[in-house]
């Protein structure tokens, strides 16, 4: 066995039969140590072939593999803690008992299993004595109520009093702690107990209605094994495995596995694992926008100089005015946002619109033309857009909503200048240096950031409405640029509302 420092993880093993489906047995105990953070191994006891409707056939191998599988891994990993599951048979029961009094692990874990969720048997007639003999040698033996009469040669309690009864007499003659499981009662609360030879701590959750219980008890027992090396009592220990429980049975439907009961969501905790990066995925799905973007008539003329300098001035006006409300949900991103940086760079963004605003009227509208003539109906339509987010929109939509602006300037301010290469002839330079300036980059690297960050503490409705906001808000972009004809003639008496191409 090896020796030297802790471990970086607890090393838990799952001893257990299986679950083609993955709900149960080793499959969902394997996922149950990984979602608490340890390292999960597996023994084998019996091969079931079973799904989301119940048990249609059991293989039991010899013990004497069962035996080769225990020492292998006994012989050479150092167990912290061992949750033991379907035995199946005496024999089965017999040979984990040796093994455990020959190993001793410090956590041991009895989930006695004896019947599927189905109401399939799991468990031999002749084992349960064999099952009895296993309690003395767990710490924790985690029976529902049909289990803890079977354990005790008594009739399954009717009332939850009468369960925590039972529980304390078992307590108390087999020293072992008890976790009692009421699932089995009804109603609309899900009571379970923790319940030792002098004491009982009851812990309540609410019951969720869902076809998603396939292995719940499995997963379960699994969580406690894994995470009580690292907690400091058996109650702490349940009281968390069961609030990730009750999340992972409410979110397990959505995982659309099985037509029967169908298992919990064991990674529920952790929504956006394995997805990419909010920004990486929501640019690529603009794609066509982007590519839509560059392809306009006022964007080619914006890079290359020839934009007519009455269209550029009749866009830096409607951009002023959407300037102010974006600097009200970027007000708003400061407000929801979770940490102290992320406050700090949305209100710094806040601010320098309003900066920007003012100085382009400063410098390019100083002769008042535009003075009086109203926003846009495209420039309207993106700011009512935007404001709508910020008004009812979580922090993560709301990033998601105002993220493009930083986005597409960065990339379409970048590209012109690496072509125009010197500014002093361009007669945009100024707009080109702005937007083109490694500075602004950083600042839409950083507003990218935190919105990958908002992404990964959200669920995948919410991460759903962050992309349609991050499009919708692109799409505005482009017809924002696609304004055409915008104040032609601003003469007195001529002042007419930008018309856009189309919206």
């Amino acid at each position: 066995m090896t020796t030297g420092p802790p471990a970086s993880r607890v090393r838990v093993l799952s001893v257990a039969g299986t679950d083609p489906t993955g709900g149960a047995g080793v499959q969902a105990d394997l996922k149950s140590f990984a979602a608490h953070g340890a390292y999960g191994m597996a023994v084998v006891t019996a091969l079931v072939a079973q799904n989301t409707h119940g048990v249609r056939d059991v293989h039991v191998p010899d013990v004497a593999f069962l035996r080769a599988q225990l020492d292998a891994v006994g012989d050479d990993v150092r167990v912290d803690a061992v949750k033991i599951g379907m035995l199946a048979t005496r024999a089965v029961a017999l040979e984990v008992g040796y093994w455990l009094a020959r190993t001793r692990p410090p956590v041991v874990v009895l989930d006695p299993v004896m019947v599927a969720t189905s109401g399939d048997r799991l468990l031999d007639a002749d084992a349960e004595d064999a099952v009895r003999d296993l309690v003395g040698a767990a710490h924790l033996v985690t029976p529902n109520l049909p289990e803890l009469g079977v354990l005790l040669r008594e009739p399954t309690a009717r009332t939850w009093s009468a369960a925590l009864d039972q529980a304390r007499r078992l307590a108390r003659t087999r020293d072992v702690v008890v976790l009692l499981k009421g699932g089995h009662l009804g109603g609309a609360a899900s009571p379970d107990a923790v319940v030792d030879a002098t004491t009982v701590v009851e812990l309540d959750a609410p019951r969720v209605a869902t076809t998603a219980t396939h292995g719940t008890g499995c997963s379960l027992s699994a969580a406690v094994a894994a995470l009580r090396p690292r907690r400091p009592d058996w109650v702490t220990t349940v009281r968390e495995a069961k609030q990730w429980l009750t999340g992972a049975i409410a979110a397990g439907e959505a995982l659309r596995v099985g037509s029967g009961r169908g298992p919990v969501d064991h990674l529920h905790h952790a929504p956006t694992l394995g997805a990419r990066p909010f920004g990486d995925e929501a640019w690529d799905v603009v794609a066509g926008l982007r590519a839509a973007c560059d392809d306009l008539p006022f964007v080619r003329a914006l890079a290359d100089g020839t934009l007519r300098r009455a269209a550029f001035e009749a866009y830096v006006h409607q951009d002023a005015l959407y300037l102010a409300a974006y600097s009200r949900v970027l007000a708003r991103a400061s407000e929801l946002a979770p940490t102290g940086e992320a406050q700090a760079f949305w209100a710094r963004g806040a601010s320098t619109c309003l900066d920007v605003e003012a100085a382009l009227h400063r410098d390019r509208l100083a002769h008042g033309r535009y003075a009086g003539v109203p926003a846009s109906a495209v420039t309207t339509a993106y700011t009512e857009h935007l404001l709508a987010v910020g008004a009812t929109g979580t922090y993560a939509e709301v990033t998601a909503a105002v993220l493009p602006c930083y986005r597409l300037y960065a990339d379409i301010g970048a590209r012109i200048l690496a072509r125009a290469g010197d500014l002093a002839d361009h007669p945009y330079g100024d707009w080109v240096a702005t937007y083109g300036d490694p500075a602004f980059a950083a600042s839409a690297a950083q507003a990218g950031a935190l919105a990958d960050a908002a992404a990964r503490e959200v669920g995948a409705a919410t991460r759903a409405r962050m992309l349609a906001a991050y499009v919708r808000s692109c799409e505005h972009e482009v017809a924002f640029f696609d304004q055409v004809d915008l104040v032609a003639d601003v003469s007195p008496g001529r002042r007419r509302e930008a018309v856009p191409a189309r919206v």
